[in-house]
């Protein structure tokens, strides 16, 4: 058992979630797909000819539950919608899963920091105290002890105690569930800066869970509302006023070309823009679900506001090198979302293929046709002149 893939004379080899990926040169092996050579695949939502459950992905759901890619499912049919795993309230991926999302995470990295020494690897907690200009108490995600919190609901009737706090006050001291990597990211622009001896343009990197209230229109009961969370990646770009469109239209290109690259249907992935409303640019990177087109990335030109609420003041240390100039760069946020990443190679894998191991006409077994890169099991063979016809059909 090999712990890598060929693709291209080259392995990628399995990383740690959150390190770029080590390559090394191997041959004489080949990579297990999962799919018999000489045997036809065919993906599976055109085999099912757009049948009720390949529209709703219940096929697919029940495959992921039973091969342990997705958790949440109780015998003999999995309980939970995909609804719930887009918006990030299941109990999480599976082993496999897991696997998936990890190795899509290290393509992640590999993508953004090899060749790119201008871009560095950053982290921030996953909560903090309320900084400045940050959301009001009614505002936000807020992270505080039960006792506290009925301590503050008590004291609001007519049983307060006298200089007990209020619950305004004890909201407005709770500290802050991030829902996005964004500042924490902006927060650490500054000293970044001078490890890239104030050049331009420069960029963070980081994944990381977000959190996020479930919207009204997706709770499927009365109860409060829901948290959901997601892993997601970001690429905080820095660079001139001038060159910004530039660099949004470049990283446009390279992230389509990278989700379509990994796909067996890579037209299912695509993009349009938007401005939202000071303005401002922005792509959003879709991939066509069964029921509808699901956003997975988005690309922003923020401008300088941000850095300018992140650091109030003298701005003069947010400067950075544009040539001969010294500017203040403008940000270009690329944010993906890694949860639906997976769910959507999940749905771009699924095929049905010929069992060659039977005689029965109309015999196929549903296989997922993962990129050999993502693919959380890999499988090296040296096939030799000894093997039988069954194990050469592996590849």
């Amino acid at each position: 058992m090999a712990q890598g893939c060929r693709q291209g004379g080259r392995w990628c080899g399995r990383a740690p979630w959150g390190r770029p990926v080590l390559r090394r040169r191997l041959s004489a092996a080949r990579a297990a797909e999962g799919v018999e050579a000489g045997s036809p695949a065919r993906p599976y939502a055109v085999a099912a000819a757009g049948g009720a459950e390949a529209a709703g992905g219940e096929e697919l759901l029940e495959v992921c539950w039973r091969r342990h890619f997705l958790r949440g499912g109780a015998e003999p049919r999995p309980a939970l919608p995909w609804r719930d795993y887009l918006s990030g309230c299941h109990p999480g991926f599976g082993p496999l899963g897991a696997a998936l999302r990890s190795n899509l995470a290290a393509q992640w990295w590999d993508s953004v920091l090899a060749f790119r020494e201008q871009v560095l690897a950053v982290d921030a907690p996953l909560h903090g105290p309320p900084a400045a200009g940050a959301p009001r108490a009614g505002q936000g995600l807020r992270l505080l002890r039960s006792e506290t919190l009925r301590e503050a609901l008590r004291g609001g009737g007519c049983s307060q105690e006298p200089g007990g706090p209020s619950l305004e006050e004890v909201l407005g001291s709770a500290g802050m569930l991030r829902e996005s990597l964004l500042p924490g990211a902006l927060a650490q622009y500054v000293s970044c800066l001078e490890l890239v001896n104030k050049r331009l343009p420069c960029g963070l990197a980081q994944i990381g869970v977000c959190f996020h209230s479930i919207p009204e229109s997706e709770q499927h009961n009365k109860t409060p509302a829901r948290i959901g969370e997601r892993t997601t990646s970001l690429l905080a770009w820095f660079s001139s006023p001038r060159t910004a469109g530039q660099w949004l239209d470049y990283w446009l290109r390279q992230r389509l070309q990278w989700w379509r690259k990994f796909a067996v249907g890579p037209s299912n992935f695509s993009s349009s823009d938007f401005q939202d409303e000071e303005g401002r640019r922005g792509f959003n990177l879709h991939y066509s679900f069964p029921w509808g087109t699901e956003t997975i990335e988005t690309l922003k030109n923020l401008g300088d506001t941000e850095l300018l609420q992140m650091y109030p003041g003298d701005s003069s240390k947010l400067l950075g090198r544009d040539g001969r100039k010294n500017v203040i760069p403008h940000v270009l946020s690329v944010s993906g979302n890694l949860d639906r990443g997976v769910l959507a190679y999940l749905f771009d894998s699924l095929q049905l293929a010929e069992n060659p191991l039977t005689k029965k006409k109309n015999s196929q077994r549903k296989v997922l046709k993962l990129h050999p890169c993502l693919a959380p099991l890999k499988v090296a063979l040296d096939v030799g002149k000894g093997p039988t016809t069954e194990l050469r059909q592996v590849r």
